[in-house]
C-alpha cells in the first residue's frame, strides 16, 4: 500500500466525521429544544419584555411601511439585514438606523450555511458586516443565520468577526403564499411569552411574492396582544439579553 493510498483512505474515513461536526449545530434549529436548552441563542430576555425582529430587508417596497407603523406605535425593533439588500438600498439602511432601530446582519446572501465551507462562510459574514458598517458608521454585533440553521463554521466565523448569533422563540410563518394577517397573529401569539423574541419578515425577497403584507397586517394586533399581556416591546438591545447592544 502506497503512502498516497494510505492518505486517501484516511481522508475518506475522516469525511463523515468532519461532515457531522460541521452540521452538529443544526440541532438548534428545533425550536422547543433551543428555547429550553439554549436560551441565549433563542434570544431569551427579561420576562416583562418581548424583542421584535425582522429578517430579509431592507426592501424599498415594504420596509418603509413597517418603519411607518413602528413609528406610529412608538416601537423600536431589530432588523437583520441581508448584505446584498443593504448594498442596493443604503439610504433605507440609514433610515432604519436613524429611526433608532437596531441593525444586525443576516449574511450577504440568503443561502444555507450547511452548504458552505469555513472560508466562504467567513467571507459572507464579513462582507455583510462591513457593508452595513460602511453605510451606518457602526459595525453590527448581532447575526442571524439564513433559515435559522447554524454550522460549526458559522459559529467560528461569527466569533472571529465579533458577531453574536441569535435566533427566536416564536415566528409568524409569514413567508408562505397562504399566510394571512390572522394566521400570522395566531402563530406568533400561540408561542409568545415574556422574554421571547418574535421573528417576522419585512421583505419577500426570499419568500412568496407579497408575503410581507401578512406580517404588516398582523403587526398591530401582535403589538396589541403584547400590551394586553403587559409586555414591553423593543429591540434585542433593550431585552436584557446576553450579548445585546
Amino acid at each position: 500500500m502506497t503512502a498516497a493510498h494510505t492518505l486517501r483512505t484516511a481522508a475518506l474515513t475522516a469525511l463523515p466525521a468532519l461532515a457531522a461536526a460541521h452540521a452538529a449545530p443544526v440541532v438548534s434549529t428545533f425550536g422547543p429544544l433551543r428555547n429550553r436548552l439554549m436560551p441565549r441563542l433563542a434570544g431569551r430576555g427579561r420576562p416583562d419584555h418581548v424583542a421584535l425582529t425582522f429578517d430579509d430587508g431592507p426592501d424599498p417596497r415594504s420596509t418603509p411601511l413597517f418603519l411607518r407603523l413602528l413609528a406610529e406605535r412608538g416601537v423600536h425593533a431589530t432588523f437583520f439585514l441581508l448584505g446584498a439588500q443593504a448594498h442596493r438600498s443604503p439610504a433605507l439602511v440609514r433610515e432604519i438606523a436613524g429611526a433608532g432601530h437596531e441593525i444586525g446582519v443576516h449574511g450577504w446572501l440568503h443561502r444555507p450555511l450547511l452548504l458552505r465551507g469555513p472560508r466562504a462562510t467567513l467571507d459572507d459574514f464579513a462582507r455583510a458586516r462591513d457593508t452595513v458598517a460602511a453605510i451606518t458608521g457602526r459595525a453590527p454585533t448581532l447575526f442571524r443565520p439564513p433559515y435559522g440553521v447554524m454550522s460549526t463554521a458559522a459559529h467560528l466565523a461569527a466569533r472571529r468577526l465579533g458577531l453574536t448569533p441569535v435566533l427566536w422563540t416564536c415566528w409568524g410563518e409569514d413567508w408562505t403564499a397562504w399566510a394571512t394577517p390572522a394566521s400570522v397573529h395566531r402563530t406568533v401569539t400561540r408561542d409568545l411569552d415574556g422574554g421571547g423574541t418574535i421573528l417576522l419578515h419585512d421583505s419577500d425577497c426570499t419568500s412568496a411574492p407579497g408575503a410581507w403584507r401578512s406580517a404588516l397586517g398582523a403587526l398591530p394586533r401582535i403589538l396589541d396582544t403584547c400590551a394586553a399581556r403587559d409586555f414591553a416591546v423593543g429591540r434585542l438591545g433593550d431585552h436584557g439579553w446576553p450579548g445585546g447592544a
